[in-house]
């Protein structure tokens, strides 16, 4: 399966691939969480579904469950799986060079890469965030922050962010979460913002702050 960063992605986020009939209807992609399944390379290689899936093994230290012991093998590992479109890495593993096999294997086998930033603490100076976004962007084919807003100025900021590295032809997924921030998971898309994230069951959401996948589409569908 392919998946491209053209035009925007709707994943539905879930540890559970059995998800997918259900989000097959509002998705364009399965976020798989690979960091809250209980076996999910056993998943993967049972997984027979339409939708493209996006890898992502989340890390104890940016918000995930995953040890860091086993974490990047696995996604490599991952990469194995046809359905296995794209990979979500964090900036901090690349910058410490140890995601560089991951980072190896995924060119090798043309899946998408999306390095990765949270801050579950605030929201950055817009300044800040342009500079993580463009540095993630050079190992990348989407460059992905997500902050935490506290104030509509933070929210201002980043989708201000976001329409910058927009116009210089930058591929980039911004998202703020928490209350405040919420409506940006369905305005960034108007901004260029490249990748949603959205829950099957609004009770598992995956970040706080997350629409649930049906409306998230049908906000972001209005917004277009």
């Amino acid at each position: 399966m392919t998946l491209n960063f053209d035009s925007f992605v709707l994943a539905a986020a879930t540890a559970d691939l059995a998800d997918e009939p259900a989000a097959r209807e509002h998705a364009n992609a399965i976020e798989f969480r690979m960091d809250f399944a209980d076996e999910p390379l056993v998943a993967l290689e049972a997984y027979d579904g339409e939708l493209p899936i996006l890898a992502t093994n989340r890390a104890e230290w940016e918000g995930g469950e995953a040890s860091d012991e086993v974490r990047l093998e696995m996604l490599a590992e991952a990469l194995a799986f046809d359905a296995v479109a794209a990979i979500d890495v964090e900036l901090a593993s690349i910058h410490e060079g140890a995601a560089d096999a991951v980072l190896e294997t995924a060119r090798d086998r043309d899946v998408s890469i999306v390095a990765s930033a949270h801050d579950f603490e605030g929201t950055p100076p817009r300044n800040e965030m342009v500079k993580t976004l463009t540095e993630a962007g050079k190992y990348a084919d989407v460059a992905k922050v997500a902050v935490t807003a506290e104030s509509t100025a933070d929210t201002l900021a980043l989708l201000s962010a976001t329409e910058q590295l927009t116009a210089h032809g930058d591929a980039v997924a911004t998202m703020a979460m928490g209350e405040v921030g919420s409506h940006t998971r369905a305005v960034a898309p108007v901004y260029g913002s490249k990748i949603g994230y959205a829950p099957v069951d609004p009770a598992e959401a995956t970040a706080p702050g997350q629409y649930d996948l049906e409306t998230l589409a049908g906000l972001v569908a209005r917004l277009e």
